[in-house]
């Protein structure tokens, strides 16, 4: 359990990604991540009592959990969030053995060179490699960044730019 505020974890992560090329790679390829993650882990499926699940059920519970706890607002649309993944995922899963393989590999991959490149135009390691926490929180970031591009959550925003 982590004892950190939002903004603090967002504002360690930030540190990691001040060069907007960075963080735009990362709009990109985190999602990536995250949709191959839960698509390699919605096979197999196991039934316990009436209830039909996967590991990535089991993984999104606990993310979603860690994220409410984090921030309702945030906690709730991650929530949306990654009931559309797994959404997406189970659709992905459902394919045959090799497509399902193909996508979800392809999509790590490829997420993963996003990540890559981007740390190349900021000349900075990746955060989850001084924190595994940045793990987790890489995702909450992408949301939040987007949330503050729209121009809502400005007292985070504020709140998340003090930390710095």
């Amino acid at each position: 359990m982590s004892s950190k505020t939002v903004a603090e974890h967002l504002a360690q992560y930030g540190d990691y990604h001040r060069d907007r090329r960075n963080v735009l790679t990362h709009l990109i390829g985190i999602p990536m991540i995250v949709v191959a993650l839960i698509t390699l882990l919605s096979r197999p499926e196991f039934a316990v009592a009436y209830l039909l699940l996967t590991p990535a059920n089991l993984v999104v519970f606990a993310a979603v959990i860690f994220y409410i706890r984090l921030d309702i607002k945030l906690g709730l649309l991650m929530t949306v969030l990654l009931w559309l993944c797994l959404s997406l995922g189970r659709d992905i899963a459902a394919l045959s053995t090799t497509a399902w393989l193909a996508w979800g590999i392809g999509l790590f991959v490829v997420g993963w060179v996003f990540q890559f490149i981007g740390h190349y135009f900021e000349g900075r390691k990746p955060a989850f490699v001084d924190d595994i926490m940045g793990l987790a929180i890489g995702p909450l970031f992408v949301v939040a960044e987007v949330v503050f591009m729209l121009g809502l959550r400005q007292d985070l925003k504020k709140a998340v730019e003090q930390q710095r």
